[in-house]
């Protein structure tokens, strides 16, 4: 974060949000979670915002330093961005609870949620400072 800005990656963050809703204005709810995925995709690369599509990352044992488990993301927006896309009806709380574990064992401290089936598209943030992990 640069002195003085108080939202983490606010530039870049915006951009993601603002493809989210361009994808919801044009193509609106009842796809697929993947159609909405690649359809983001094409955006996030018109756009000249550099992406991983489903990015490992692994969980490492805190007692013994072995790989105990990967996450895999549907998005790492430059390098800085956790985006996990959902097309569901009710957004249960352990899908929220997926981003803050994605956060708690990786050196990301921004995710982005969206669900394009809601009535209205719901995006939400979730921040995890680094300064705030275990």
């Amino acid at each position: 974060m640069e002195e003085g800005d108080k939202i983490l990656h606010r530039d870049l963050s915006y951009k993601v949000q603002g493809i989210l809703l361009e994808t919801r204005r044009i193509y609106g709810p009842g796809h697929k979670e993947k159609v909405y995925c690649n359809i983001i995709a094409e955006l996030l690369h018109a756009n000249n915002i550099k992406y991983k599509r489903e990015a490992s990352f692994n969980i490492i044992s805190k007692l013994t330093g072995e790989i105990v488990g990967t996450y895999r993301p549907d998005f790492v927006v430059e390098d800085r961005i956790v985006l996990e896309v959902k097309a569901v009806d009710i957004i249960p709380k352990n899908f929220i609870d997926q981003i803050y574990s994605y956060l708690k064992v990786s050196d990301f401290e921004l995710g982005i949620f969206v669900n394009f089936r809601s009535p209205r598209l719901y995006i939400k943030r979730i921040i995890l400072t680094n300064d705030r992990k275990n």
